[in-house]
């Protein structure tokens, strides 16, 4: 492996101290939640919630849709009848289906979405589509995931649906060449930014997963190499390597160094010279870096607290500590995978307070007691503590705005900025 590869100080984060981890109480969206920016990834593709009408109100409100909006997903609504066992919820889920595709005929693949009430009444949502793909085939495509809120964070709504199209992947036809996956969905102008890139360092073949159209899926075989874009897809990551590809360590391309090092891992996969990597980077790393520094006004020295929530906590934490010099009094986040996120721990500060899980009682009294600058938090969290005079930001709002990547930095690091200025204002 070429030396640059190597982050500094790797061995001076925090990749071996104890973490306090918490069983209790949980404040957090679940798995529906990742059908917002999932069916705008796929664009012939289709979620059908599998829910309740509470389910239904979900999705509606954290998409924001308009009455007259026709987005790619909907519900299909489990009642009093179907749950009291008076229908046949699978007829009936056919006859949704069926009127749906007559309606829609340009879905191409669509998703059978599992709910918490679907879980309860023991729907089997995976007979269903191997039922309904065999009837729509090969015009459609029908596969299930679950979104259950049931002991998930919201995040692993992506993971699961990403995980149910594995199976469906391509062989790869030339294993003697290597072949880079980026897995993860990313905004289209960041996956384009991105394959710039790719293609100026000479790395080809480059393809993205989630795709744009349901026709265009990757091959996979053993000479795909992968990079993770999210730290949330671990049942995906192992659906991949069961299929034969190799994951590439790295840290999450989140700020001008977290994008560097994991724009390193796959150049030096390809064995690309220091010159041709530094030639295709440095200019984004440069503009990164600069409108990073403006910021780094406004963020040095203050004190942020993250509860757990998206999963995306270490790496944000890693970016504003090492690159906005922000003090991190505590990270907590729903699930700590230590090999997906072993350079992310690594380039932590020394002695930083980790936490896995969430015992929200006892995170609120630690917050509480420290006072911090910022708090990250989920929406249930977050109009309370303003409340009680605490500034907080939103940890949605990090999955659904684009902040991978050296052009969107300065938009991750404002997302930060924002309501300690908001605040500065409404004291003056």
């Amino acid at each position: 492996m070429n030396a640059r590869s190597v982050p500094p100080h790797l061995t001076e984060g925090c990749a071996e101290i104890p973490i306090l981890r918490e069983r209790g109480q949980r404040e957090v969206f679940c798995g529906l939640t990742g059908i917002i920016w999932l069916h705008r990834k796929i664009q012939d593709a289709f979620f059908l919630v599998v829910g309740s009408r509470t389910c239904a109100h979900l999705i509606q409100s954290a998409a924001g849709v308009m009455i007259f909006a026709e987005p790619r997903f909907a519900t299909a609504i489990i009642d009093e009848r179907d749950l009291a066992g008076l229908a046949d919820a699978n007829a009936e889920l056919d006859r949704v289906v069926q009127r749906l595709i007559e309606r829609r005929p340009d879905i191409k693949l669509l998703f059978l979405v599992g709910s918490c009430p679907s879980e309860v009444i023991k729907l089997d949502l995976s007979r269903a589509a191997a039922r309904l793909s065999r009837s729509f085939s090969p015009d459609v495509r029908v596969l299930n995931y679950s979104g259950s809120g049931i002991e998930t964070t919201f995040t692993q709504g992506e993971d699961a649906c990403l995980a149910s199209m594995v199976p469906g992947l391509p062989a790869q036809a030339d294993t003697a060449h290597p072949a880079l996956l980026i897995v993860g969905t990313l905004a289209d102008v960041v996956e384009d930014q991105m394959r710039r890139l790719f293609n100026e360092m000479g790395i080809a073949p480059v393809a993205f997963f989630p795709p744009r159209r349901a026709a265009d899926l990757p091959p996979l075989g053993p000479g795909t190499r992968f990079l993770l874009a999210q730290p949330f897809l671990a049942d995906t990551a192992r659906a991949l390597e069961q299929r034969g590809a190799i994951r590439l360590d790295a840290p999450f391309p989140l700020g001008a160094e977290g994008t560097t090092l994991w724009l390193q891992a796959a150049a030096d996969a390809w064995d690309i010279d220091a010159a041709t990597f530094h030639r295709a980077t440095a200019p984004g790393r440069e503009r990164a870096q600069l409108a990073l520094a403006r910021q780094r006004d406004q963020l040095a020295g203050q004190r942020v607290f993250f509860f757990p929530d998206s999963q995306l906590e270490i790496p944000l934490a890693r970016f504003l500590a090492r690159e906005l010099g922000m003090q991190l009094v505590e990270v907590g986040t729903p699930y700590l995978h230590r090999q997906h996120l072993a350079t992310e721990l690594a380039l932590l500060p020394a002695g930083t307070m980790l936490s896995e899980g969430q015992h929200v009682e006892k995170q609120l009294d630690r917050c509480r007691a420290a006072a911090p600058d910022l708090v990250v938090c989920g929406l249930g969290l977050a109009n309370p503590l303003e409340a009680e005079g605490l500034t907080t930001k939103w940890s949605i709002e990090l999955v659904f705005t684009p902040i991978q990547g050296y052009e969107q930095a300065a938009d991750l690091a404002e997302l930060f900025a924002r309501p300690l200025v908001r605040r500065t204002w409404l004291a003056a």
